[in-house]
């Protein structure tokens, strides 16, 4: 499972009741000009960094804190770097103790980040963009790649303003054995129609056209086709509930897509969609059983000592066009990091976050595995993983956001409603036509409680 939720059941965009934020101190923010606002101060700053430990490891924070505190050397990074990072942060927040930054990106089970992005309990970041990262001179939007702070992943609240930053990209699309390509003589479908026409031909040699690891990982995927079916004008729209939108005709089309999906998907997939047998319908593919999955670059990493097919070679393609010569999208997940508005040395924590994006730190994090999204990454990537992030330099377009935040209602899911009913559609349990009636209403639902 991808990096950050592999040891969880994914997905949920999942807006759950929790933990209510405090309202905090309102310290003075940096300015561009204030490379290092506590520099020419003697007093020592402690800045506290929570973070998830993810598949990337512990060391690799480690290793940024010190780096930190050589360019800042008036500062000293107490970490707390865990797996169940919420349960062991959650009774310190609750008795009004907050981290001053805090690693831990959305769609986790907990929720924790849905719940302050709720209760407004997140500093707004907008003003580091203009930031000069620590040790080099240049500003952080110069750095980061095009459009990461122009989605609702990092604008929850769909005003323009900035409160969660980008960290550790990963493209995804959809998988499959480059060698079978070649043994076979195919052609890597662009289209829909080019892709249905494949699944006739690989049925026909005894091979499902397509499989996924679980019903979680349709959100890149579902993401990807409503970019490719109505462009960023239908995905914004159908991510902040516009009345009718799930109806619409381009929305229909997606719908039916994933519907005719079925008819090509391994009989085994809906069984082994599951946190504790997914690797089994990653496994499909390794072993030329179904041509194509949806998934990220982890996948290499997580199936490494799996057994595969004779000339097996990883390829990731972008979701098909809908028409010939279509727009073709490759749905970027990425996690955040961010301030809680409670904590207690907020200017500093903002010069930690700018850093997060320097040549220095990145260096950090890709020796681990974890890759930033700023200019010139690609270039220092290994052959095998500029395989996958130069998805973008061949033709294909990024798509990247999730839900806008809503206030709570009861019995209301939008993760489940529009994801984890696709095992259902899959096995023929659940109509396409019920399916997408019940996403718009709740939709419908959402809309009065968006923040």
């Amino acid at each position: 499972m991808r990096k950050s939720k592999r040891f969880l059941a994914i997905i949920s965009t999942a807006f759950l009741l929790g933990l209510a934020a405090c309202s905090g101190e309102n310290n003075e923010a940096s300015t561009p000009e204030k490379e290092g606002t506590n520099s020419s101060s003697n007093e020592k700053t402690t800045l506290h960094l929570a973070a998830l430990e993810s598949a990337y490891g512990s060391e690799m924070w480690t290793k940024i804190a010190k780096a930190f505190e050589e360019e800042h050397k008036n500062v000293s990074v107490e970490l707390t770097v865990e797996k169940n990072i919420e349960e062991v942060v959650r009774p310190n927040m609750q008795a009004g103790e907050y981290p001053d930054v805090f690693h831990l990106a959305t769609s986790r089970k907990e929720a924790l980040t849905e719940t302050l992005i709720k209760e407004d309990g997140l500093e707004e970041l907008t003003d580091v963009l203009d930031m000069k990262v620590l040790g080099e001179d240049v500003v952080v939007k110069d750095k980061l790649l095009p459009g990461f702070t122009d989605t609702l992943a990092t604008n929850p609240y769909a005003d323009g303003k900035t409160f969660l930053a980008p960290m550790f990209y990963s493209p995804t699309g959809l998988f499959y054995n480059a060698g079978l390509f070649e043994e076979k003589g195919w052609d890597v479908p662009e289209t829909w129609d080019e892709m249905f026409e494949l699944g006739e031909k690989a049925k026909g040699e005894g091979i499902s056209l397509f499989t996924y690891p679980i019903a979680g990982y349709f959100d890149t995927l579902f993401g990807s086709m409503l970019y490719a079916a109505g462009g960023p004008y239908l995905f914004n729209k159908a991510m902040t509930y516009e009345d009718g939108i799930w109806e619409s005709p381009e929305a229909t089309k997606v719908f039916e897509t994933v519907g005719k999906l079925a008819e090509y998907t391994h009989p085994n997939t809906v069984a082994n969609g599951n946190p504790n047998d997914f690797t089994k319908n990653q496994q499909l593919v390794l072993d030329n059983k179904a041509l194509f999955m949806p998934n990220g670059t982890w996948i290499v990493d997580e199936m490494a000592e799996a057994p595969r097919a004779d000339g097996f070679k990883w390829a990731m393609m972008p979701v098909p066009a809908f028409e010939k010569d279509g727009d073709r999208y490759a749905f970027t997940f990425f996690e955040q990091i961010w301030i809680p508005k409670s904590a207690k040395n907020k200017e500093v924590a903002k010069e930690f976050i700018a850093f997060m994006y320097s040549d220095r730190a990145a260096a950090i994090f890709q020796e681990a595995g974890a890759i930033q999204p700023i200019n010139g990454i690609t270039d220092k990537l290994s052959d095998d993983d500029k395989v996958f992030y130069s998805v973008y330099d061949n033709g294909a377009l990024p798509a990247m956001g999730t839900f806008a935040s809503t206030k709570p209602v009861a019995g209301v899911n939008m993760g489940d409603t529009l994801y984890h009913q696709i095992d259902s559609v899959i096995s023929g349990k659940l109509s396409v036509e019920k399916w997408q009636k019940s996403v718009e209403e709740a939709s419908d639902k959402l809309r009065p409680a968006m923040n």
